[in-house]
């Protein structure tokens, strides 16, 4: 069995588990009870899988098994594993029995684990419905999940299968769920882009302040190329930030932070009671988000709208004003994924942009196709800030800002668009090299900017226009004049024809 087949069974079978809930219960909600019940499952074939190779191990001393087992990267406590709650399929309070295993599981790994089950509740009537439909979806979804494909014994599969496992069943409810999804993902070849764009390195710290379920994160983490890199999170919602939290467990990536908070009114990820500082902040933040907290702006103890405050119905330049004033001064790297309205509406926000470009931190605008995205059909765009480009810094002699069109070359798949491998290698390439191209790339110079307004509205700096060919009017005339000659005597031929038949016309 190859990886690839085992994948695809793997995730062909985790998504089959989902029938039991699908069309009777919200794809925003039975997500959770799919994605919470994998990590279960994998935890508890973990468990068992190294039980069984430490007991021919030690010879069957029940001492030396268990103390070793007790430093498992997740230790379960008896009667709590998949393998308990599947043989009691059949009880009556089963909803029940999974929240009190899964207490007992945060209990015992409560320094990983503390608040990640706590937004989920197996034994939910508003979600899951009356006691007997209940238990019949969860006897369902444990029978699933205790198929022979769902077999996630280490011995069987790799842990990246089933990460990529985790992370296919996120893309899938993602689909399902509509505009709702932009609460917990970004779609796969957006999160790539952006990754590779922000360019982390070995070494580096990496920082999402809007994270969802964490996948842009785990994109950064690839790009590095190693294990040398550290990992941070935010999000204000309870149920996502669970998600975010296993998934970066599946990734083994235990040594992440992902807090629990509102990134723009009360960020925790802190350092000596100031913002912590990243080499890398990488976000698609929610697009013009209304009511995000204009109103304690004015007073923000981190001081991160001194350029001004955003307006309250859009709160898209207080997520990349938090993201500079989180990023390495000197050094750190900032990609954003933006509406366009943030390249050229006025008011306060104009004000904001003519700030960070004067500042020289504005090194790039990237212009997305679009209909990317499951919870909108707008184009989008990328900012990518680098505060290298500040004084003292190594890139402090760059004054252009690079603009990209890649608006127009995707693949259409179905209803959504897609970026595939080309088309990011592309723009990356383009990017990394700073190379203008015909109609699709330009460097613009500060003064560009400037008579523009600091209006970053792509087509004012990449002309995409096609000239229309010219039209020889005197050699269209004479077309006609040829096929009107034509056609008087192909009348005249079938008015013979039709003689000779005896047809009188």
């Amino acid at each position: 069995m190859t990886d690839q087949i085992t994948q695809q069974r793997i995730n062909n079978a985790a998504w089959a588990a989902c029938d039991s809930f699908r069309g009777a219960v919200d794809a925003t909600q039975y997500k959770d009870y799919i994605l919470v019940m994998l990590f279960l499952k994998y935890i508890s074939d973990v468990w068992e899988d190294h039980a069984e190779q430490y007991a021919e191990q030690f010879a069957g001393n029940a001492e030396r098994i268990g103390r070793r087992m007790q430093r498992e990267r997740f230790p379960l406590p008896e009667g709590a594993s998949f393998g308990d709650l599947y043989r009691q399929r059949e009880a009556p309070n089963l909803g029940e029995l999974i929240n009190k295993a899964l207490a007992k599981i945060e209990y015992v790994n409560r320094g990983k684990l503390e608040g990640v089950f706590r937004n989920i509740d197996f034994n939910s009537e508003s979600n899951l419905g009356k006691t007997k439909d209940r238990n019949r979806r969860l006897k369902n979804m444990l029978e699933d999940f205790a198929k022979p494909d769902m077999n996630l014994r280490p011995s069987r599969v790799s842990e990246d299968i089933i990460g990529e496992t985790y992370i296919y069943l996120i893309s899938r409810f993602a689909s399902d769920a509509g505009k709702k999804a932009g609460e917990f993902y970004t779609p796969s070849s957006v999160s790539t882009l952006l990754a590779k764009i922000a360019g982390p390195t070995a070494g580096n710290t990496i920082f999402d302040p809007a994270c969802g379920s964490g996948s842009l994160l785990i994109e950064a983490a690839k790009e590095v190329g190693s294990q040398d890199y550290q990992l941070f999170g935010q999000e204000v919602n309870g149920a996502t930030w669970a998600l975010a939290r296993m998934n970066m467990f599946m990734h083994a990536n235990d040594s992440a932070r992902i807090d629990w908070c509102d990134t723009l009114n009360g960020p925790t990820v802190l350092e000596n009671d100031r913002l912590r500082k990243f080499d890398v902040v990488v976000a698609n933040p929610p697009f013009s988000l209304d009511k995000w907290g204009a109103e304690n702006a004015e007073t923000d103890t981190f001081g991160r709208f001194w350029r001004g405050v955003p307006p309250k119905s859009k709160g898209d330049y207080a997520f990349i004003s938090h993201m500079i004033e989180t990023a390495q001064p000197g050094k750190g790297r900032i990609a954003v994924i933006v509406p366009h309205g943030v390249l050229f509406r006025g008011g306060s926000e104009g004000k904001i942009r003519r700030a960070l470009i004067e500042e020289n931190l504005l090194d790039a605008v990237i212009g997305l196709p679009a209909n990317l995205f499951t919870t909108t059909g707008i184009p989008v765009a990328i900012l990518v800030f680098d505060r290298s480009r500040e004084q003292r810094g190594v890139n402090a002699a760059r004054k252009d800002t690079l603009f990209i069109d890649a608006s127009r070359e995707f693949t259409s798949v179905k209803t959504q668009n897609l970026l595939d491998a080309a088309h990011i290698d592309k723009i990356v390439d383009t990017y990394r090299d700073r190379s203008e191209l015909d109609k699709y790339s330009h460097l613009a110079m500060p003064e560009e900017l400037a008579d523009n307004d600091f209006n970053l509205n792509i087509p004012r700096y990449v002309d995409t226009f096609e000239p229309e060919e010219e039209i020889d009017i005197a050699s269209v005339q004479q077309e006609i004049v040829q096929i009107e000659a034509e056609l008087v005597e192909v009348r005249a031929k079938m008015s013979g024809y039709l003689k000779e038949l005896g047809i009188d016309v």
